[in-house]
Order: C-alpha cells, then structure tokens, then sequence
C-alpha cells in the first residue's frame, strides 16, 4: 500500500515538473516597476496590485507544498497503523 502510494506521487510530481517544463513563459519584472506603475494612473494601482498578490502567492507556496506533503504522509503512516491494529485484532 505505501508503495503505491509512494508511485502515486512520483508519477503525480512528475507529471506536475513536465507541465511547468513545457508550459513555462520567460516573465520580466523588476520590485520597481511597483512603483514606476503606481503613480496615479488607475491601470498602473491594478499592476501595483497584481504584483502584491502574485509576491504573496510565492511565498505562500512552499508552505502550502509542504504542509500537504506533510499531511499526506501522516494520513498514509495512521492509515497503516489502523489497518495494522485491526489486522492484529
């Protein structure tokens, strides 16, 4: 069972790193283009706005990444243990 739960996500996480390898778009963008958009022109506060929510959707990703993969792997290690404790039973 925890094999094939560990080629699950194998071949899931492969899968995810083809998309991203495939599907990638060079993005050029520096922090002070915030700024240089921002100065009183109303499509320039929506640019200003996009790159606040795209910097804090960064950095949320690796915890979110690693609290599923955590969340995972505890699931799968109580799911053992139940069906080992009533396999004894």
């Amino acid at each position: 069972m925890l094999k094939r739960v560990i080629n699950d996500h194998i071949i899931a996480c492969g899968l995810a790193l083809l998309v991203v390898a495939v599907f990638n778009d060079v993005a050029t963008a520096c922090p002070t283009c915030r700024e240089g958009l921002a100065e009183n022109d109303p499509h320039g506060q929506s640019m200003a706005a996009g790159y606040y929510y795209s910097i804090l959707f960064m950095m949320s990703m690796p915890f979110i990444i690693l609290t599923t993969f955590g969340s995972v792997c505890y699931r799968t290690v109580k799911r053992a243990q139940a069906q080992r404790d009533a396999a004894e039973k």
